[in-house]
């Protein structure tokens, strides 16, 4: 809950007790200022009485019967003396040109400001109030009305004269009205009333709630939010009224229009003043509070609050204490609330001040936020309502949050928030870059500076780089990794590097940092070097991207050692540059290396290593030997002698085998698998693939004598050799395992056998017979004759011009035509006739088939039809 307070300066500010302020952190709805200008002159020599508002001015008048009219900034534009005493009120119409004017000594004026038009009336009572009418510019509506005792309404008749008539009295004095419209309202001791000026007829009376209330001392206070809703404040009750149409059918002798209200709550306080906003209320309110101490009441400060009203209760918005000058020595009649309905401006009138009450625009609410320390909010409304601000600037509140966050500590935060409020102001960037530095923080903003647009000096970037050198390795590798190279001077940076490798020259950090401050400054060998003493991964990129073959030809054995698969790929796809007999050479001093390159050399052509084939057998015999025989088998240039004795050196019996049946040496090969391999299932293996008569022979022999070898070939010599020769051979009293389960073996494969003749026969008779049909069928079908068609023989049309004639035509599948006295008849030994084309001597049916295809003629299966 905000307070009023009066400063120097003329303004007003909203305060609060120390408690309230502790408790509340809601922005307030309202601004204020003091009225000062010509309004504090005024003030020093009389109080202020009432007031009424236009839009374009304002209208003051005092205790000492002076009217003034102000402008907005209360500079006083005209002044008036109406009479020596209290100016009770003031009334203008909607177009500010005339003004009604009554005073405490019954005195009634109203006159044109800007004409010569002017109503004089002296009374012989005070006149509390006056109202012209809305529209009292226009000729018909010279109306207006006053009120003392009785409330009278004056009318200008046809001859210019006035005329009055009373609308009310007997009930007290009229204590306020207001005039919107048709519609005239008016307060006295008992009540509130509603007049219509276009029927002549008053439509209501509201009574008021409390009569315990001096209605002198708690004035009715009135408003019109539109032309058909009243608000009225009396005491601590508002009433919200709302005038109705009557339907036609209830009228008889009722009024045409009647009022409901739409809502009635209580107040905490003493109602002095109330004004529509939206559809909410802004009500001035008199407060008494007691006294601790003497346990007596007094006069606090003015209320001001927001409502909102709902049907028999109402909401409070906000609530602000107003310090306005003498408020101690105010009563509730002292003050009054008005408003200018085009800009939700509302005066507080009290004797001694006058104080404008504004809705707070987006200023007013940045404002309260950077009051408030809201810095991040207040960024976030001054960029939505950017166009809307006009004290504020977005780069201002930022720089505000940046400086707020650093005080705070959180410096990772204000770094961060330096992209978006510093953006590419180059200037501002290098201005907080030297702050953090004087706090010691470059680390904190180092990874939020621009690298692209704008760029700062390189200095800048420098600065940071060896903060980073002096206590952080890994964060000046990462920097330098994420910075481009041209944001800083590179030979200064890498001066420095190489200065704290002095100290520490084994830092892999620093090595490893140094190497790329080379390749950006193209100084290739050098990073290769750091690269290959470090075994980076990266040399292998390097060396690819900036075409090093040239630098790393003495340097193979060093990138065999670090990753031989990579080394290896990449020297066999540049061949062109680092040639196979360079490489060889390089690693001859490590043949295991030297077997890996060759090997995947072998792997991807068989025939471009040729020449190093010999030397290839004795690497696969001392490294890899699994794939020894592999090679031998793949490779058509390696020498058979030369790899047969190292075999037989190492007593390596597969390879030796492969060589010699590949050398022709079958039976030594074979006695080679008996006697050092004594493995049955190979050698018929091996029989099987040389697919040798003489070398089952051996293997039937070698076997005879040997149980374990006769059990082999009856299980498996089945399919190649007889069994019958085996068994014939068998000594009798011979004990052979398993032999029973061989012999079923045996006849179980040639019951298998017979089985497959059997169904292949079975398959062979059904596919002939298949087919033998379907040539039957197409054999069957009928040939089309007609008249285009020759005789192959005598070469005139096959059918005769006159049709009656007989003929006979024979056609041959392989549809030649001719006149059957054309074929030659057949002889004893062949009855069967045949195309002459296709059986003549020395043609086959290829021949004529091919002859027939160049006539473009299709050539069947040339049997008889």
């Amino acid at each position: 809950m905000a307070e009023a307070e009066e400063q120097e300066s003329g303004s007003l500010e909203e305060s609060t007790d120390e408690s309230e302020e502790e408790e509340s952190e809601e922005e307030p709805k309202l601004k204020y200022e003091r009225l000062s200008n010509g309004v504090t002159e005024i003030l020093q020599k009389g109080a202020a009485s009432c007031m009424t508002v236009h839009d374009k001015f304002l209208a003051l008048g005092t205790h000492y019967g002076k009217v003034y009219l102000l402008d907005v900034q209360g500079n006083i534009t005209q002044k008036f003396d109406v009479s020596p005493v209290k100016i009770n009120q003031i009334s203008l119409d909607e177009s500010g040109e005339h003004m009604g004017v009554c005073s405490e000594d019954g005195k009634v004026q109203v006159f044109g400001l800007y004409s010569g038009e002017e109503f004089h009336e002296t009374f012989d009572c005070p006149i509390k109030i006056i109202a012209v009418h809305p529209h009292f510019v226009r000729s018909s509506c010279k109306q207006f009305v006053t009120g003392g005792k009785k409330l009278l309404l004056f009318e200008r008749s046809w001859m210019n004269r006035w005329k009055s008539s009373v609308l009310h009295e007997g009930e007290g004095n009229i204590r306020n009205v207001k005039w919107r419209g048709h519609l005239i309202a008016w307060a006295n001791n008992m009540g509130v009333k509603i007049f219509d000026i276009s029927s002549k007829q008053r439509i209501t009376n509201v009574p008021r709630d409390d009569i315990s209330l001096r209605p002198d001392m708690y004035p009715c206070s009135l408003c019109w939010k539109d032309s058909v809703t009243l608000i009225i404040g009396w005491g601590t009750s508002v009433k919200i009224c709302s005038v109705k149409e009557r339907h036609a059918s209830e009228m008889r002798d009722l009024p045409s229009r009647y009022v409901e209200i739409v809502s009635q709550f209580e107040t905490e306080f003493y109602i002095s003043g109330l004004a529509p906003l939206c559809d909410q209320l802004v009500v001035l309110s008199y407060v008494k509070e007691v006294s601790e101490k003497s346990e007596r009441e007094y006069c606090a400060r003015p209320r001001l609050d927001i409502i909102q009203p709902l049907s028999e209760t109402c909401e409070e918005i906000s609530s602000d204490a107003l310090t306005v000058r003498g408020f101690q020595e105010n009563e509730c009649r002292d003050y009054h609330l008005e408003s200018s309905e085009g800009e939700s401006l509302f005066y507080i009138v009290s004797p001694r001040d006058v104080v404008v009450a504004k809705e707070r625009d987006q200023d007013d609410h940045i404002d309260w936020l950077l009051e408030k320390k809201k810095y991040e909010e207040a960024l976030m409304a001054a960029e939505i309502s950017q166009k809307n601000i006009k004290r504020h600037k977005i780069l201002d509140i930022g720089l505000a949050y940046i400086n707020h966050l650093v005080e705070k500590g959180e410096y990772d935060t204000a770094a961060r928030k330096c992209q978006k409020i510093l953006g590419k102001n180059a200037t501002l960037w290098e201005y907080e870059v030297y702050k953090f530095k004087e706090i010691g923080q470059l680390k904190a903003i180092s990874p939020y500076l621009p690298r692209g647009d704008p760029v700062l000096k390189p200095l800048i970037y420098e600065m940071i780089l060896h903060e980073f050198l002096e206590s952080d390795y890994e964060g000046f590798a990462t920097l330098i990794r994420e910075w481009p190279g041209d944001l800083y001077n590179n030979s200064v940076i890498v001066q420095a590097v190489r200065d704290h490798l002095k100290k520490d020259s084994q830092n892999k950090t620093l090595l490893k940092t140094l190497a790329e401050l080379y390749t950006y400054d193209k100084n290739y060998g050098n990073a290769l070097e750091i690269y290959l003493t470090l075994r980076h991964k990266d040399v292998f990129q390097l060396i690819h991207k900036h075409n090093l073959f040239s630098s790393i030809k003495d340097k193979i054995v060093l990138l065999m050692d670090f990753d031989s698969e990579k080394a290896v790929d990449m020297l066999l796809d540049n061949e062109d540059k680092i040639s196979i007999k360079k490489v060889v050479e390089e690693l001859e001093d490590r043949p295991e290396l030297q077997h890996v390159y060759l090997h995947k050399l072998f792997k991807r052509d068989h025939h471009k290593g040729q020449r190093y084939h010999e030397k290839q057998i004795s690497l696969y015999a001392e490294y890899d030997r699994p794939n020894l025989l592999p090679f031998l088998r793949d490779s058509t240039h390696c020498p058979l002698e030369k790899a047969l004795e190292i075999c037989q050196q190492r007593n390596f019996v597969e390879e030796t085998v492969y060589l010699l049946s590949r050398m022709g040496n079958s039976r030594s090969a074979l006695k080679m698998i008996m006697e050092e391999l004594h493995d049955v299932d190979k050698a018929i293996e091996f029989a099987k693939e040389q697919d040798d008569g003489e070398l089952w022979e051996d293997l039937i022999l070698y076997s005879i004598d040997k149980p374990p070898f006769i059990t082999g070939l009856l299980n498996n010599i089945g399919t190649h050799v007889d069994p019958i020769l085996l068994i014939h051979r068998i000594k009798e009293g011979m004990e052979i395992p398993n032999l029973r389960d061989s012999l079923v073996k045996i006849l179980q494969d040639y019951n298998l056998q017979i089985l497959l003749r059997e169904g292949c026969k079975k398959i062979l008779v059904a596919d002939s017979l298949s087919l033998l049909k379907k040539m039957h069928r197409t054999q069957m079908k009928g040939v089309l004759v007609d008249e285009e068609n020759i005789c192959e023989s005598c070469l005139s049309p096959i059918l005769p011009s006159d049709a009656a004639k007989p003929f006979s035509v024979v056609v041959f599948h392989c549809r030649h035509m001719f006149h059957k006295e054309c074929l030659p008849v057949p002889s004893m030994n062949s009855p069967a006739q045949y195309c002459n084309i296709c059986s003549a001597k020395n043609r086959g049916p290829g021949s004529a088939i091919l002859e027939m295809k160049k006539e473009d003629r299709m050539l069947l299966i040339p049997e008889h039809l």
